[in-house]
């Protein structure tokens, strides 16, 4: 069971996030609505896995992305966004996200991308 950050604008996001990842065994532990929360969120707690949106207000997904690294590269990110385009994968994977899904998503999606991710230790 992982330690998971859900981080998405959208309250009905992260209840649908939190829904998938409970009842695929892992534990939300965090909820953050933007960027800038999610890394304070962070730094207060032991977390191994975040989801979160790309597009959010006051900070980004790919800044906070960037940030989170910083603090502890090895922490796991998987990107989630209705943006599909090519170049928001690439930079997403280039600031060191280790994998990306597409909304709207199915729960399979999220359950292989959460499951790849954590084997990846």
């Amino acid at each position: 069971m992982a330690r998971i950050m859900v981080v998405d604008d959208s309250m009905f996001m992260r209840r649908i996030l939190t829904s998938i990842l409970t009842e695929i065994g892992h534990e939300v532990v965090a909820e953050a609505t933007n960027g800038q929360h999610a890394i304070q969120l962070f730094t207060n707690n032991p977390i191994d896995l975040i989801l979160m949106d790309i597009t959010m207000p006051e900070k980004s997904g790919l800044s906070a992305l960037k940030e989170i690294k910083q603090i502890d590269e090895s922490v796991k990110v998987i990107m989630i966004s209705a943006m599909g385009q090519q170049f928001f994968i690439q930079d997403a994977l280039s600031s060191g996200a280790d994998d990306f899904v597409v909304k709207p998503f199915q729960k399979d999606r999220v359950q292989e991308a959460v499951n790849r991710v954590l084997n990846k230790r």
